[in-house]
């Protein structure tokens, strides 16, 4: 009943937040001409770091503009790419925030303060244990799922996942994700005469509710896919692990 309360809150809150921003929709799509990429940047930054912000807010309008020839370069193909791009990298630049400032506070302020952001130290601890043993399958496929793909790169800070394989497995969970709600607005763009701002969002957002756990399912199917590849790979080097073992030297635990 608690955890039911909890999550019509959150649902509430994140509710709010977005017929919020859907006021701003329209000022943002008179900007879009001259400045919609660098807006889209923004953002999709603050929407990838712990700042609870809507991405539905942003691509499936940008895919709409695109749709419409109302982005930079008047052709819709082409505005939909450079959006879908701008949202990437703006992602990206998101998740670098939450990587390297958990990165930088580490473990210790995290199980001191990590209580007061909802982080109490158990919850902590299974997420740096899962981190080890399925780190960049985890960030992937967390990057897909909503209300989790903003703080999914904090665990990954803390565990300090390596650069590299962190950018590759959130730049591809972010792209699919900003392909998915660039298209629903292309679509719209495309099939409709005449829409508001706030419908175009609302159904959005009804479409992407309604297919979610077709994106869930594929992700768990990845996820699978990933453990058992992982867990070969893992049990292939298993005798050369232990002969290095019985010699005392230990090996750091692969990603």
């Amino acid at each position: 009943m608690v955890r039911r309360r909890r999550a019509s809150t959150r649902g509430e809150s994140e509710g709010m937040v977005t017929e919020q921003l859907i006021q701003y929709i329209e000022w943002a799509a008179a900007q879009a001409p001259a400045w919609g990429f660098v807006i889209i940047f923004v953002l999709m930054t603050i929407e990838s770091s712990f700042i609870p912000f809507p991405s539905e807010v942003v691509m499936i309008p940008a895919g709409f503009l695109a749709a419409r020839g109302d982005l930079t370069f008047g052709h819709g193909g082409l505005d939909a790419s450079v959006a879908v791009a701008a949202g990437v990298l703006g992602s990206l630049a998101g998740a670098y925030v939450n990587y390297f400032l958990f990165l930088w506070l580490g473990r210790p302020f995290l199980y001191k303060y990590g209580r007061y952001f909802f982080l109490p130290p158990p919850t902590v601890r299974r997420a740096e244990e899962i981190f080890l043993e399925y780190g960049p399958g985890t960030t992937f496929v967390c990057r897909l799922l909503p209300a989790i793909r903003q703080l999914i790169s904090i665990p990954a800070g803390l565990s300090r996942m390596p650069l590299g394989i962190f950018t590759l497995c959130t730049g591809l969970g972010a792209g699919i994700w900003v392909v998915i709600l660039t298209g629903i607005g292309y679509y719209f763009g495309v099939k409709t005469a005449d829409m508001s701002y706030a419908d175009l969002v609302h159904r959005g957002k009804d479409i992407l509710h309604e297919n979610l756990v077709w994106i869930i399912l594929g992700c768990a199917a990845f996820f699978a896919a990933y453990v058992y590849v992982h867990k070969a790979v893992m049990h292939g080097k298993a005798p050369s692990a232990a002969g290095e073992t019985d010699a005392g030297i230990r090996t750091p635990p692969d990603c």
